[in-house]
């Protein structure tokens, strides 16, 4: 059974990365095309007693305004964790679940999504790297044309001081 209490070692280190960040971010719409680059900014706080990070993001893509959700969980019971994201550009919603890893300050999580471009669903894989207390890197990889997962997607966040 999970501790009543959630702060345990690992929502308090969830609880650390509160604040408000600068983001960074690079995309490729395809595997061989230039990257796209813009900035953004970030606020996460901890939610329903320290259990849960709810994020906001905003920026610009493609010279629109972007507002993304996203919610970060360490499921106390399963040892994971697990995040949602929406944003002003789709309708549905990503889940993604996966380990930690303590000695490379690194969670790899995995989902399934549907590719508007395809309209197939397919797998898809997300690194989140603290860097130091400061600075921390997220790449998403996804199937490219061929079926080959490729990244997407990297967003360097910078903490505002």
């Amino acid at each position: 059974m999970a501790p009543l209490n959630p702060m345990d070692d690992i929502h308090k280190m969830i609880a650390s990365w509160d604040g408000v960040w600068t983001s960074e971010v690079t995309m490729w719409e395809k595997p061989d095309a230039p990257p796209k680059k813009s900035t953004g900014s970030c606020e996460n706080k901890m939610v329903l007693g320290g259990r849960y990070q709810e994020s906001v993001h905003h920026g610009t893509f493609d010279s629109m305004p972007f507002e993304g959700h996203s919610t970060l969980a360490y499921d106390n019971n399963k040892k994971i964790f697990q995040s949602t994201w929406i944003d002003n550009m789709g309708t549905g919603i990503m889940i993604m679940s996966g380990p930690w890893d303590a000695a490379t300050k690194t969670s790899t999580m995995k989902g399934k999504e549907l590719d508007p471009a395809t309209g197939k669903e397919g797998d898809y894989r997300e690194t989140f790297q603290v860097i130091d207390d400061n600075t921390q890197m997220m790449a998403m990889y996804g199937p490219g044309p061929d079926g080959k997962e490729w990244k997407m997607m990297e967003i360097k966040f910078t903490r505002k001081k």
